[in-house]
């Protein structure tokens, strides 16, 4: 398994088959080093409904026909704007061709705004678990802090956590570092900091809090094997 990181929150998954991307906020994102025209993915995971998250799916989607698996809500959503969409909820899990998804819960909030600046309800936060060739990958979107973070790590060995750090909308650095010490993964990847300026934060000040895991602060466009 191959695995990517595209600043935000972008993280690109490959398989032996397919492209998972989880995410995908390409344009307006000024750290990415992803261009949505080039991007062809086969499944498109999303953890929850606001702009910086949703960001491209529509056009990527259409171009590839590729499935979008979110939150109910926000699938609903996404199948209006003519998407081939699964929803789900969370505590559910369902295993695709492509691997399992699992969706968790997030403590954040969870609206889609249209160009017309109209609100759209797109159900529950997420964060996920996908699990594929024998790799599980905890992807937490948004969130606080919040104590099941230690079931979810006993109930799903995780291999490889991505947590946002960026403080005023999620977790900051602290917090994250405790929500570490809950999950026990295998890896830590800091996401969803210095996008904007109420999220700027130091990626080395988290690290450096993570006392007994490993941490790996990535680049947008650096690549791991897992």
């Amino acid at each position: 398994m191959q695995i990517s990181y595209h600043g935000h929150s972008i993280v690109k998954i490959k398989t032996g088959e397919f492209t998972i991307l989880i995410d995908p906020f390409i344009n307006g994102n000024k750290l990415t080093d992803l261009v949505v025209e080039n991007e062809k993915p086969d499944v498109i995971l999303l953890t929850h409904g606001h702009n910086d998250h949703v960001g491209d799916t529509v056009e990527i989607a259409k171009a590839n026909d590729a499935l979008v698996v979110a939150p109910n809500e926000l699938a609903i959503y996404m199948g209006m704007q003519g998407l081939r969409t699964h929803g789900m909820n969370l505590g559910g899990a369902k295993e695709f061709e492509f691997g399992t998804v699992k969706f968790t819960q997030a403590f954040h909030s969870s609206s889609y705004q249209t160009e017309d600046d109209e609100f759209i309800y797109t159900g529950m936060p997420a964060g996920i678990l996908f699990t594929a060739e024998g790799k599980t990958i905890y992807h937490a979107g948004d969130t606080a802090l919040f104590g099941d973070m230690e079931l979810i790590g006993r109930r799903h060995p995780i291999d490889v956590a991505f947590l946002p750090i960026g403080d005023n909308f999620t977790m900051g650095p602290k917090d994250a570092a405790y929500a570490v010490k809950l999950l026990n993964p295998k890896l830590t990847i800091p996401v969803h900091f210095n996008t904007f300026p109420p999220i700027e934060q130091n990626p080395e000040v988290f690290k450096a809090l993570v006392l007994k895991h490993e941490v790996k602060i990535m680049t947008p466009g650096e690549v791991f094997e897992c």
